[in-house]
């Protein structure tokens, strides 16, 4: 699974999601990707269901882009343990995902076959999605910041 090799700091807080994504909301690599419309964590193990998901559609065709990490750790305290005694140890990874986010990029394949691809991904992840295409992305940005003048 996905881990940073070496961290600042052991335990981290949790933190807020408020806002939506500044970096990352667009298509970069590929044509078609994966858009987050909704704040969430995604554990390394989902995000590789997610990759494997996708490889195994396009039948190793094309390329796949992986454009979120983990690099958040998730403590828990074992199980029928008192309160106190510090925080607990590191259980898994996590990746923070705001609104807009592009987390999975699709390139080298038909269309029909990316969507479909991107499709399967999408359910292995526990927040809401959307297919979009690189122009659409561009497009709709272009009309946000149109409308805010």
């Amino acid at each position: 699974m996905l881990m940073p090799k070496r961290v600042k700091r052991r335990r981290v807080h949790r933190g807020r999601m408020t806002g939506k994504a500044t970096r990352g909301n667009q298509v970069a690599y590929g044509e078609y990707g994966l858009m987050s419309l909704e704040p969430g964590w995604i554990t390394s193990n989902q995000i590789e269901a997610a990759r494997i998901a996708m490889t195994r559609y396009t039948k190793r065709g094309g390329q796949v882009w992986i454009d979120i990490f983990p690099h958040k750790p998730i403590t828990k305290k074992p199980a029928e343990t008192r309160m106190g005694s510090g925080k607990g140890s590191v259980e898994y990874w996590v990746a923070v995902v705001k609104p807009g986010r592009v987390m999975f990029e699709l390139g080298g394949v038909p269309e029909e076959t990316a969507k479909e691809a991107l499709r399967l991904a999408m359910h292995k992840l526990p927040v809401k999605c959307k297919i979009v295409k690189k122009e659409e992305v561009a497009e709709t940005q272009e009309v946000e910041g149109d409308e805010s003048k």
